[in-house]
């Protein structure tokens, strides 16, 4: 049982660290080697300086239900968290974690909406970049922290106290 729960705790800090750097970091979209789009920011290197130059990102209100969304992946994970350690030790023998799973499930499918919406509207939020351009490591850690969220969320619920 205790590998168990090192096992989904693990998995759980595992998903909550693919989501802050989903969420923060600075590569949804490259155009190029020196100029990434992330979520908030979009960013040209400047070689004479070498400083990245940041300016915001698209007003576009398809844009913004990303930018929630993603937050809101990262709170409800937080929050499964927190609930999950609050339930290992407060909850008597035999109960299920539901809850934690519950708000695992929201994460995953709030990161699962986001990562659409995103893919579905890449163009619209990115019009005055040039053409071509490709999905940086964010827009894929947002991917792989769906099916990771949902397998953890649905572990939650099947779990059951002992000890």
């Amino acid at each position: 049982m205790s590998y168990l729960l090192f096992g989904v705790t693990a998995l759980h800090i595992v998903i909550l660290i693919i989501l802050f750097v989903a969420t923060l970091d600075n590569s949804w979209w490259v155009l190029s080697e020196d100029e990434t789009l992330n979520l908030w920011h979009d960013c040209i290197y400047n070689n004479s300086s070498e400083s990245w130059l940041c300016s915001s990102v698209s007003t576009n209100e398809w844009f913004h239900a990303v930018q929630a969304l993603m937050v809101l992946s990262v709170l409800f994970s937080s929050f499964s968290f927190m609930l999950f350690m609050c339930q290992l030790y407060t909850m008597e023998k035999g109960g299920l974690f539901y809850a934690t799973g519950v708000f695992q499930i929201l994460a995953s499918l709030a990161v699962f909406s986001g990562a659409v919406i995103y893919a579905s509207h890449v163009r619209e939020f990115h019009q005055d970049k040039p053409e071509g351009g490709h999905f940086g490591h964010c827009f894929v850690l947002a991917w792989v922290a769906f099916p990771l969220g949902l397998v953890s969320g649905i572990m939650y619920i099947h779990l059951r106290k002992r000890e």
